[in-house]
């Protein structure tokens, strides 16, 4: 028989039961839709990470404090132990390391903030320096950011993010405005565009103001006459991504010296963009992989219901394949005639399972809140396993059909 001669006779045989052989395809049709589901939200959550944290900004190392046994130690920047960051470690960062575009330094606090009858409570402050938008990638909305001389001389200015500056000011020009935060007054300069949340953090309701402020303000430190101002974050942005390796042994060797410390025994850590994504893909791929196996049962289950419905199809046939092989059929055109009706099964199930499975995802992220992203290699994926799942069910019926003796299948009732 010829192939074509296969496929007309297996199209036949699945149209006659079209229910039966629809929920034959259904094991099939959801193993596939489900391997493409999974696969697309897991590498969609994936995206949304890496664009969160390169959202922070371009070629960023993360100086991070880490205390040692020895506890807040009360030495000088260059003797005795000491635990954690000072303001002065980014100074040095910035004027003793090559290839550091620019130092950015970070101390939270959260303080009531009031303009005229509005208050808002638990407002994130944010004390920060002056390359803090091009570093952390924010740009200036109206009027502008706060600059050095201002820092070093602690005026009282405050930069706010879009989403504080509407609910502050709602329509109104808030440049020049005065806020009060806590019991101190901050004179408003500029408002920052709108950036949303990046991980966890929303930058738009925050309020910025110069760092030193913060220190005097809203942080003062019991320490700073002993160590220098305490800071949790150093942000240092590399000027070239293929010497970062470089500049980080650079930088810890600097902050090593300052605080009297080994490497072994740092009491800082060093973080890069790179490796946080790093990090975060290992968890996705490995969630993925579990998604997608968990997903693939629902292949396994579909081939069975492909083997138990051609096993029950070739009972049913065994007249007609008797009759076959008494006008000159083989025992492989047999083989090949079962085979081709399982594998068109599954190719069929294969086919609707990727149509559900493409829209399927592009629905979860219309309505389920959670991005979404179609690999097309998924889809491949899918569709071969599909295909094998088919091939491999539908051989032992396929062979059992061809060994049967053509005179018993000929009295067969």
């Amino acid at each position: 028989m010829k192939p074509l001669e296969f496929l007309r006779v297996a199209w036949e045989s699945i149209s006659r039961n079209k229910l039966r052989s629809l929920l034959t395809m259904l094991g099939i049709i959801i193993g596939v839709a489900s391997v493409i589901i999974m696969i697309a939200i897991s590498s969609g959550t994936e995206a949304t990470i890496e664009e969160q944290i390169t959202g922070l900004g371009s070629n960023l190392v993360f100086v991070t404090a880490n205390f040692t046994r020895a506890g807040f130690g009360f030495g000088g920047p260059q003797g005795g132990r000491s635990s954690g960051l000072v303001f002065d470690d980014a100074f040095a960062i910035a004027e003793e390391i090559s290839g550091v575009k620019a130092v950015v330094v970070e101390q939270p606090s959260s303080e009531n903030v009031k303009f005229e009858n509005i208050t808002l409570s638990g407002v994130s402050i944010l004390g920060t320096t002056s390359d803090f938008p091009s570093v952390r990638d924010m740009e200036i909305d109206q009027g502008r950011y706060f600059n050095q001389i201002e820092i070093d001389r602690k005026q009282k200015v405050a930069v706010l993010g879009s989403s504080l500056a509407a609910e502050l000011f709602g329509e109104s020009n808030s440049i020049g405005q005065t806020v009060t935060v806590d019991t101190t007054k901050l004179v408003v300069i500029g408002v920052l565009q709108e950036k949303g949340l990046v991980g966890d953090v929303d930058f738009d309701s925050r309020l910025y103001t110069p760092i030193t402020v913060v220190f005097q303000k809203f942080t003062p430190s019991q320490f700073a006459r002993f160590r220098g101002d305490r800071v949790r974050v150093i942000y240092v942005e590399i000027e070239e991504l293929d010497r970062i390796n470089d500049t980080i042994l650079q930088i810890e060797l600097l902050l090593a010296k300052r605080h009297d410390v080994s490497l072994e025994e740092a009491d800082f850590n060093l973080t890069t963009q790179q490796a946080i994504i790093a990090t975060q893909e290992a968890t996705t791929a490995a969630f993925r992989s579990l998604l997608a196996w968990v997903a693939g049962v629902s292949l396994i289950v579909g081939g069975i219901g492909i083997m138990n419905i051609m096993l029950v199809s070739v009972t049913e046939r065994t007249r007609e394949i008797g009759v076959r092989q008494s006008v000159g059929a083989t025992p492989a055109d047999i083989r090949w005639q079962f085979l081709t009706e399982a594998l068109l099964l599954s190719l069929a199930g294969g086919v609707i399972g990727v149509i559900a499975g493409a829209g399927g995802s592009w629905l979860f992220g219309e309505i389920g809140g959670m991005r979404t992203v179609i690999v097309p290699t998924s889809i491949l994926l899918a569709f071969a396993s599909a295909v094998i799942v088919g091939v491999f069910f539908g051989f032992y019926p396929a062979n059992k059909a061809s060994q049967l003796d053509p005179i018993e299948a000929l009295r067969y009732e």
